[in-house]
């Protein structure tokens, strides 16, 4: 008998997944079996790396139907979605969509005799997927355009600070007697990355600043694989990071391309660490190679402390 496998994901933690729920239910399935990743903690993870998606292929059984609400759900770049269909077909999974550009089609169709991803099907993910990436790449230039635009008449852009002034003493005070930065961060209905920059001088990783450390140095030109910057683009990054892959270039190589990425070496490095996921032995091959490319690059970088 086969099963009706249904998978929940959610970003951050002051997400929920009431519109998830309401698509699926709509959809009728029968007797379904929930796999919801804990709120928050898989938005850095390629979809195969997730745990509880990992928990739902290992529950899986050949002819069993795995259901999401919408594509954006489970994958978010191309070759995300082909690694999760490449996956599917190997366990003889089915997919189904419910919502979005993608709910009318069978991603996982096969020619009958060669076994490959039918090419019509793969034609249709690409361009949907090309679409998307092209819409943001639209969306980063006009607010490119419009920072500058804002500069040139003496205004600085940027969000304001997620806790305001007045609150701050108060959430440091809380953070000293012993509440959590996730506490924190639902209190007073901020992300967590909010809150580690409101205390960041309190946490045990900090370290004060050298007053006689020299001063950063220029940009530094790096090629950053796509599948890294992929990777990054769907990482929750400190503030200053996105910007360095906003401003990148984007490099075609054959079916996939390189972002050349100006910004400081200290930067190149910080980025570098937040792809660590993808040297670990559960990440794609092409991931893991991709990072190496990138650490590689990074080293030859001159160290920029004393």
């Amino acid at each position: 008998m086969t099963a009706n496998l249904v998978y929940k994901r959610v970003s951050t933690d002051q997400q929920s997944t009431a519109r998830q729920n309401l698509v699926l239910d709509e959809a009728g399935i029968d007797d379904p079996i929930p796999f919801e990743e804990e709120a928050g903690t898989s938005s850095r993870l390629h979809p195969l790396e997730r745990p509880k998606f990992g928990e739902l292929l290992a529950y899986a059984r050949p002819g069993d139907t795995v259901h999401i609400s919408e594509m954006f759900r489970l994958v978010r770049g191309t070759g995300h979605i082909l690694d999760v269909l490449d996956v599917l077909h190997r366990d003889r999974l089915a997919l189904r969509i419910h919502d979005g550009a993608f709910s009318a089609m069978d991603l996982t169709a096969r020619h009958p005799r060669t076994g490959e991803l039918l090419s019509t099907v793969k034609f249709m993910v690409q361009t949907l997927a090309a679409a998307g990436e092209l819409q943001r790449d639209l969306q980063r230039e006009l607010t490119y355009d419009g920072l500058r635009a804002a500069e040139a008449k003496g205004n600085k852009g940027g969000r304001g600070p997620a806790i305001p002034a007045d609150k701050t003493d108060d959430v440091r005070t809380a953070y000293l007697e012993g509440r959590s930065i996730a506490a924190l961060a639902r209190d007073h209905d901020v992300s967590r990355g909010a809150l580690r920059t409101a205390v960041a001088d309190l946490l045990p990783e900090y370290t004060a600043a050298d007053q006689d450390a020299p001063a950063p140095g220029l940009p530094v030109v790096l090629d950053m694989p796509g599948k890294v910057a992929d990777f990054l683009r769907a990482a929750e990054l400190e503030p200053a990071e996105p910007a360095a892959l906003d401003q990148g270039v984007t490099v075609r190589r054959g079916q996939g391309y390189t972002l050349r990425v100006s910004t400081e070496p200290e930067a190149h490095r910080q980025l570098l660490d937040r792809c660590q996921p993808l040297s670990n032995a559960t990440a794609i091959p092409t991931q893991r190679k991709a990072r190496r490319e990138y650490e590689n690059r990074v080293g030859t970088l001159a160290p920029t402390g004393p």
